[in-house]
């Protein structure tokens, strides 16, 4: 549901003043900046249902103009550029993305532009392809990073997008300016999906150098957890959709669990300093992984082995010192 009747009828007036009508020369003549100044305001929540309100109001008020009812040709003069994105007419929606210069004006525009990567027309997703990296370059990075924290954590629902348009986003996030924007918002972020968008964020190389900063400091500790469990693993692991598993082939039960792919990275932190940093983590989720890789190399580690697995053993969080108890019992074995 859409918040707030008032902002709606902002966005509605923004769309019908944008259309202006030349009465004289019979010409509607685009002026979009009432439209591009509300839709600043417009959270990235309901965006589906922001563009279809706009799409709506857009068919409604061409259609006052429309041959039928004025008994003359209308013409258009110009393009309505970031307003013809919510086109219905796909045509308009491949033209304005072909003719849009110069950086997104907002957030809510960027995220629309995003958005027609899984449009239902293969002209329109391949003109996002193209357009989205010449966009992004003009964009400010707030704007973009604005855009990846509610594009990625439910890009794997998107029916039509496949892995070229997954590239196109992809390249964006390896712009420098935008990696660097990502890395500090994904450290401050104290809620939200961030584990999440951090994974699918290392698809690419982009945050590869930042493994141990964000392991380190990211305010959340499912990310740090997932920080850390890259760098002890030396891949990043990410969920690509989901398929079907059956659990009973006979009664037709099955199951949907989610399809895994991963990208191996090459780490500089040696694992035993890794180890030692979650070890002590303020979080018993990261000094949970510690445990874990603790005993899955034991026989690795050396004589630090006993002093990590005594630390385990007498920590607070009962699940930590059960695997620090565990390790020493393998250890007195040894």
């Amino acid at each position: 549901m859409l918040p707030q009747d008032s902002l709606q009828q902002e966005v509605i007036e923004s769309v019908q003043v944008s259309l202006k009508f030349d009465l004289l020369y019979q010409r509607i003549r685009p002026d979009i900046s009432k439209f591009i100044a509300v839709t600043s305001k417009l959270s990235l929540k309901s965006l589906d249902d922001w563009e279809r309100l706009i799409r709506a109001e857009i068919f409604y008020s061409l259609r006052k103009y429309s041959p039928k009812q004025s008994g003359n040709e209308i013409h258009q003069v110009g393009s309505l550029r970031w307003m013809d994105i919510c086109n219905a007419d796909g045509f308009r929606r491949e033209r304005a993305l072909r003719t849009i210069s110069g950086g997104a004006p907002n957030s809510f525009l960027l995220a629309l532009t995003v958005r027609k990567l899984n449009d239902w027309v293969p002209q329109v997703r391949a003109a996002a392809c193209d357009a989205l990296p010449l966009i992004a370059e003009a964009s400010d990075p707030e704007f973009i990073v604005d855009v990846l924290f509610i594009t990625l954590p439910y890009w794997n629902s998107w029916g039509r997008m496949g892995d070229i348009e997954k590239e196109a986003l992809m390249k964006v996030i390896l712009m420098e300016k935008v990696t660097e924007a990502l890395k500090k918002r994904i450290l401050i972020s104290s809620s939200g999906p961030v584990a999440t968008i951090f994974v699918q964020a290392g698809r690419t190389t982009a945050l590869d150098k930042f493994l141990a900063e964000i392991a380190e400091k990211s305010v959340q500790p499912s990310l740090r957890a997932k920080a850390y469990r890259c760098q002890f693993e030396s891949k990043f692991v990410w969920a690509e959709g989901l398929t079907w598993q059956w659990v009973d082939k006979v009664h037709g039960i099955r199951r949907s669990i989610p399809v895994l792919k991963e990208r191996i990275i090459s780490t500089t932190t040696p694992f035993i300093e890794v180890l030692r940093s979650a070890t002590t983590d303020r979080s018993p989720m990261v000094r949970r992984i510690a445990g874990e890789m603790l005993i899955k190399e034991l026989n690795n580690i050396g004589d630090e082995a006993f002093k990590l697995a005594n630390i385990l053993a007498s920590d607070t969080s009962q699940s930590v010192a059960e695997r620090g108890r565990y390790a020493l019992t393998d250890l007195k074995k040894l």
